[in-house]
């Protein structure tokens, strides 16, 4: 991936392992708010640190830096959605984070630009995801980016106790 800097000071590239601070910085908040993901527990700086370490080599991890402050403020990483057959190497599977105070700014539409074409460089034809179908700001952000529905995993999900349907989407590249 080349890094992209562009007119609102962000640059995308590739993640790194010295970003777990800036990466749990975002996810736990996101995580705490109980309203916009299935994750359902906090992660440490070493376990995030070891998820980019061990990020399959054919998937994606991008992150949005702001320019002058280095402060990583927006993730995505698109993974093989199989391993366990062939069928399936053409799809990714796609999640996005962004600062909970800085939604809304472009910043996850800078990332998918990046990482899709990345994606298609790696022979991936096709993203997928499911996404909280109380999560309207999620699911606005997916469909803006052409994604579409194709079904509901009824309370596929449980959190705190409560059961939660997700919304399957899929973007072909």
């Amino acid at each position: 991936m080349n890094a992209a800097e562009g007119s609102r000071g962000l640059r995308i590239r590739p993640a790194r392992e010295d970003d777990a601070p800036d990466l749990v910085a975002i996810l736990n908040p996101i995580i705490a708010a109980g309203a916009y993901t299935v994750l359902d527990r906090p992660y440490s700086i070493e376990e995030e640190r070891e998820y980019v370490h061990a990020f399959p080599p054919r998937g994606v991890f991008a992150v949005a830096e702001e320019c002058c402050s280095g402060r990583v403020v927006g993730m995505q990483t698109l993974e093989p959605f199989a391993t366990y057959t062939g069928a399936f190497d053409h799809v990714a599977v796609v999640g996005t984070f962004v600062d909970l105070d800085l939604r809304g700014r472009g910043i996850g539409r800078r990332l998918a630009d990046s990482a899709f074409a990345e994606a298609r460089e790696k022979g991936y034809e096709k993203v997928f995801t499911y996404v909280r179908a109380d999560n309207a700001a999620a699911l606005a952000y997916y469909r803006s980016l052409g994604f579409r529905i194709v079904g509901v995993a009824e309370r596929h999900a449980r959190i705190a106790g409560r059961s939660v349907d997700e919304v399957i989407i899929e973007r072909f590249l």
